[in-house]
């Protein structure tokens, strides 16, 4: 029996993006656009009568913004939510409070011509609604107290520890949680998400915020220190280097890898390379399968491997990739991962 097409309703203000989008849309055969609405009260009558699988939700809108129909939307009535944003700092923070409050993913709305720049993001468009599509949504309740610092006789000696986290789709959320757990003292730390240039920035910022840790985007020849995690630049490799008795950050501008520049394959070989068994990763939520053999090779170069479990991913493409190769020494919950990457050798 042939699977029934994604049901996709496109909410958008401007009239040339409708229908652009639709068209977009309409063109792949396991999709149906089931309708469109110009703002949120119209979407909200469309969404009870057409059932939709998925959702793509402009950032500004009038009548009602974006941000407040969607945190309405995720708490009486979940679905997959696709973003559409714009490439600027602005468009950067709103997308980013739209994905705390259960977005699933975004993609990029050009600045200018958007005719012709949304025409050219069709297959990234189509790809990302079937995967969000496949997203475990849940219901938000009031935003509850972020977990406690992990402290106590956790056994790490920070000057010899590195950790490196991976994550795409749904990523943004889940580095929080784990950051939010860190306490201000943790090994340096080095993060890819799967990111634009313009929003690596407000990302880092906004998981210094939310981290005893300082947060940052990283630059190039940039030492290493305990007590700071380093974003990768949107658009731009990171990868570790030894430079005499420490770690620096190295940037590059090289070929994408697996479709992405920052890959998470690029960084965990870099880890493995220079760090060995010094070095704990985790590889969490996100699609495709990108960081998979990154982290096989962390795994065989001796460090702590962990894989996010797949109930608690938004979805399960990379973590899932990597525990197919036997990458991952464990698969554990979101919450516990953490935990698991100050864990001390002999705890393993």
């Amino acid at each position: 029996m042939a699977r029934r097409p994604i049901r996709v309703l496109v909410v958008d203000d401007s009239a040339l993006v409708r229908a652009l989008m639709s068209e977009l849309l309409g063109d792949d055969p396991g999709i149906e656009v089931v309708g469109t609405a110009a703002d949120p009260y119209i979407a909200r009558e469309k969404i009870k009568q057409l059932s939709p699988d998925v959702l793509t939700l402009d950032v500004e809108m009038p009548r009602m913004d974006g941000l407040t129909f969607l945190r309405n939307l995720m708490r009486l009535r979940p679905m997959p939510v696709l973003m559409v944003s714009s490439l600027t700092e602005a468009g950067a923070t709103v997308t980013l409070d739209a994905l705390a409050l259960g977005a699933v993913d975004f993609i990029a709305k050009p600045k200018i011509d958007v005719a012709r720049g949304l025409a050219g993001y069709g297959p990234m468009l189509v790809e990302k609604i079937k995967q969000a599509a496949t997203a475990r949504v849940a219901r938000t309740t009031a935003t509850s107290a972020p977990a406690p610092p992990l402290e106590g006789p956790l056994g790490y000696r920070t000057t010899e520890r590195l950790l490196a986290i991976g994550a795409s789709t749904g990523g943004t959320e889940a580095i929080r949680e784990v950051l939010e757990q860190m306490p201000a003292d943790a090994p340096a730390t080095v993060i890819v998400q799967h990111i634009p240039a313009a929003f690596s920035g407000p990302f880092a910022e906004r998981l210094d915020r939310h981290s005893r840790m300082t947060v940052m985007e990283a630059s190039d020849q940039q030492p290493l220190l305990a007590g700071h995690a380093y974003v990768a630049p949107g658009g731009r490799h990171l990868r570790v280097v030894r430079s005499g008795a420490r770690w620096v950050c190295r940037l590059g501008d090289d070929d994408p890898v697996r479709r992405h520049r920052p890959s998470v394959d690029v960084l965990f070989e870099s880890v493995a390379a220079h760090a060995g068994r010094n070095a704990s990763a985790a590889l969490l939520t996100g699609m495709g399968d990108d960081g998979a053999a990154g982290l096989l090779a962390l795994r065989r170069a001796g460090a702590r491997t962990l894989a996010q479990d797949e109930s608690s991913s938004v979805i399960w493409g990379m973590p899932g990739a990597a525990v197919a190769l036997g990458a991952a020494d464990e698969v554990v919950p979101l919450e516990q991962v953490a935990r698991r990457l100050l864990a001390t050798p002999r705890e393993r």
